[in-house]
């Protein structure tokens, strides 16, 4: 599987609770297990042997259901633990940089809140853009200004008006009957942290986002999903 192509196959994220370890354990085993195939590690205000030791633990879960894994702000980190690429904020590293790290083939996404945001992310070559927030949210500090369903259909207008083909993911307070109106306003899949507790409820949501098929899959290349 090309890891820079991971929105293609797996439109529904799983950002982490700022959670202890055996929590986030917990979630990420039962999206993994309700099908969930895109986690990315978020966790604030601990030190980043904690992290480290955390990408570790979730990476190896990743890794048993073929899932790609991302870690949130360090791409040394991510570089380290084996992951598959890292999630910049927009007051993070700079993407240029983040790539010189991690190499050509890593994913990197980058936030964004507003339609300067996603010009200066997309000519920078980032592999996905996290747009939001949809509402308003507590998993998050400096909440930036919230974006709405016509302020995704607006942006997602402009944005590829201008020519620019990069991926974009909804993020920010995203629930189950959100789902069809947002991917209606033209992002390419959704981001979830609170909304995914159990195993249930990842099949729930997936329910809801656009199938692809197995010869769509292969054309994008990929060779199917392994199964654990």
């Amino acid at each position: 599987m090309n890891n820079r192509s991971v929105i293609k196959h797996a439109p529904l994220m799983l950002i982490t609770p700022n959670k202890d370890a055996s929590e986030v354990e917990r979630l990420v085993l039962s999206f993994l297990e309700g099908g969930g195939r895109w986690v990315q590690l978020r966790l604030k205000d601990v030190s980043d042997a904690s992290i480290y030791g955390m990408a570790k633990r979730v990476q190896l879960l990743c890794q048993q259901y073929a899932a790609t894994f991302i870690v949130n702000d360090h791409p040394a980190i991510a570089l380290q633990s084996g992951a598959d690429g890292v999630h910049l904020g927009k007051w993070d590293m700079p993407v240029d940089q983040a790539r010189i790290i991690l190499g050509p083939e890593k994913v990197i996404g980058g936030t964004a809140n507003t339609l300067e945001d996603m010009v200066a992310l997309a000519s920078k070559g980032v592999d996905y853009i996290g747009l939001g927030p949809f509402r308003f949210t507590t998993t998050k500090k400096n909440l930036s200004p919230v974006v709405g369903l016509e302020g995704y259909k607006a942006l997602l207008q402009q944005f590829r008006s201008l020519g620019f083909q990069t991926p974009v993911t909804a993020i920010g307070g995203i629930l189950l009957e959100d789902v069809a109106d947002l991917m209606a306003s033209g992002v390419d899949g959704i981001a979830v942290s609170g909304g995914l507790s159990a195993k249930f409820a990842t099949q729930l949501f997936l329910e809801k986002l656009p199938k692809k098929s197995e010869d769509t899959l292969k054309s994008a290349g990929f060779q199917g999903m392994r199964t654990p």
